[in-house]
């Protein structure tokens, strides 16, 4: 893939892309995002996880932003005319104060399971407690958007959205899980920028999501992914 620096960072060449012809058409919609709602086999993981008394809703962040980094087309964002390819995303998740209202949450991306939960339920803790409702920091979009919803098994999911550098950021929303049998069936919703990826890319990576929760030794124990390079 045809890519060229500037500045420092690393852009996409759009003009040798093979999706260069789709990326000028999505541009120019009014609403250029689609989304996908699944349900997922969360059953292995939540065994994993409460084996070692950590948090399931962790978990299921810390496998979806660690494939995200793995699939580049998670990683490109819109600025301006050009495409940028970051080197690494992170999470900004919901997270439900006592008195009902809610906060952000940043959850930095970490290929160690163990340092992420531990960063995390300090970064989630931090947010239920704090006056606002995010931290300040430096505006980036080298992020991914989470949210949870533990009351809905949903089928479909739509985000609240806005215009400017945000529309090109992914959003995940997760579900309450429901039993059935051995299985765990926890909704995921993926929302994406048709300028930036299809159907083909968002099938790939829930594919690779369904494959982690099945089997989710390997990435709780700091192996998953090892050897994968990103992919397009």
């Amino acid at each position: 893939m045809a890519r060229h620096h500037h500045t420092m960072a690393l852009y996409l060449n759009t003009d040798t892309w093979a999706r260069r012809e789709a990326y000028a058409y999505f541009r120019s919609f009014e609403q250029p995002c689609f989304n996908v709602c699944v349900r997922v086999d969360a059953a292995p993981l939540k065994t994993a996880v409460a084996a070692r008394g950590q948090s399931f809703s962790l978990a299921c962040v810390f496998l979806a932003l660690r494939l995200a980094n793995l699939h580049e087309a998670f990683r490109y964002r819109l600025e301006g005319e050009r495409v940028r390819v970051h080197d690494e995303v992170h999470g900004s998740s919901t997270v439900l104060r006592d008195d009902e209202s809610f906060g952000f949450s940043y959850l930095d991306h970490s290929p160690d399971w163990a340092l992420f939960h531990t960063r995390g339920r300090a970064a989630l803790q931090a947010a239920r407690t704090r006056a606002h409702m995010a931290e300040p920091r430096e505006a980036s979009d080298n992020l991914l958007y989470f949210t949870t919803l533990p009351w809905l098994h949903f089928t479909s999911f739509a985000h609240a959205r806005t215009s400017g550098r945000e529309v090109g950021i992914p959003k995940i929303a997760f579900g309450r899980a429901l039993a059935d049998g051995a299985r765990l069936w926890l909704p995921v919703s993926v929302e994406v920028h048709h300028a930036l990826m299809d159907g083909l890319h968002v099938g790939r990576y829930v594919q690779a999501l369904e494959a982690a929760m099945a089997q989710p030794q390997a990435w709780l124990e700091g192996a998953g992914g090892a050897g994968n390079g990103p992919t397009a």
